[in-house]
């Protein structure tokens, strides 16, 4: 979960890992998966920054290990 901050200045936590493209329209345009957009304060690479440490810390990036043990 990325914590972001809506135009009006109230903050909202969105699921990640249902962003499908994060777009400038100027303002920030996130549309998720199943349609819905959110409009936010934050620049296309602060939402990417927030969204790759999401996916870092939730080991989501880490490749397979193949065959023996971790060193």
């Amino acid at each position: 979960m990325i914590t972001l901050t809506r135009l009006n200045g109230k903050s909202f936590t969105l699921n990640a890992l249902y962003i499908e493209t994060v777009e400038a329209f100027p303002d920030t345009t996130i549309l998720l998966t199943n349609g819905r957009r959110y409009v936010v304060k934050e620049t296309v690479d602060e939402v990417d920054s927030l969204t790759l440490s999401f996916f870092q810390k939730a080991n989501l990036l880490s490749l397979p290990h193949e065959g023996g043990s971790i060193s």
